[in-house]
């Protein structure tokens, strides 16, 4: 029997992966411009921060230069959509970090692949990262890791034939504040290569007796790998079990 590798086997493994690192240090990836940022590339995002009386990360950064981490974050106002990467050419993204302030529901994170209008990933930002309810549990998995308390950690592997584009869109009413990073490797994708979606659904309250569809209308070939469910019981006497239905 032929068993796949895992994550942990294949360190063993000669790899001659590159690989690229997306951040508000370096927006592109650039290979070699780590570190980059300066105190006036970083006055724009301190501009839109005047709102916060202590602006820490200047007072502890400002004075250190080029090759430090004097850009940590960048800030999206009320009703902004802002990049957190844009990658032309074939690979996948292998890691995903972020820590947002505010509202985890009013964050929406979007991935487009390919350059497609709509996007494949569609969904708050806590609820992509499992924490439903706006506060932090703890969460260890293959996929998704949650730190305390907002260190929201993805490990999907994420292949993309032509671009990746994925942006976030504050729809609170006050200014958010997201630290990031992305990491991706540029190489050849395979033609069969699946491409991840994620949708968000949410009823509230579910009218009594009524059966809840998680998803529905797909087509085309794929591996369903799971769902995160946040559910609030509004009457006693039900626990939370029910019947699962494909």
């Amino acid at each position: 029997m032929n068993v796949p590798p895992t994550v942990m086997s294949a360190l063993a493994q000669r790899s001659s992966a590159q690989s690229r690192s997306v951040s508000p240090e370096n927006f592109t990836g650039e290979k070699g411009k780590g570190g980059m940022a300066t105190l006036s590339d970083r006055l724009p995002q301190l501009a839109k921060m005047h709102h916060n009386p202590v602006d820490l990360d200047r007072a502890a950064s400002q004075d250190l230069g080029r090759g430090w981490k004097v850009s940590p974050n960048v800030v999206a106002e009320p009703g902004e959509t802002i990049t957190l990467a844009d990658i032309e050419g074939s690979g996948a993204i292998t890691q995903m970090w972020l820590t947002p302030t505010g509202n985890w529901r009013f964050s929406i994170l979007r991935i487009y692949w390919d350059d497609q209008e709509q996007p494949s990933i569609d969904c708050p930002l806590g609820d992509f990262f499992a924490m439903g309810w706006g506060e932090y549990a703890p969460l260890t998995s293959l996929a998704i890791c949650v730190n305390p308390g907002s260190a929201f950690n993805c490990y999907w592997e994420m292949p993309f034939q032509k671009r990746a584009r994925i942006t976030l869109t504050n729809i609170a009413d006050e200014a958010m504040i997201v630290y990031y990073q992305i990491n991706y490797e540029p190489r050849d994708v395979p033609d069969d290569a699946l491409y991840l979606h994620a949708q968000f659904r949410r009823t509230n309250p579910l009218p009594h007796g009524e059966v809840y569809t998680i998803l529905d209308g797909v087509s085309g070939a794929g591996n369903y790998v799971g769902t995160y469910v946040a559910w609030g019981s509004n009457s006693s006497g039900w626990w939370g079990e029910g019947e699962l239905k494909f």
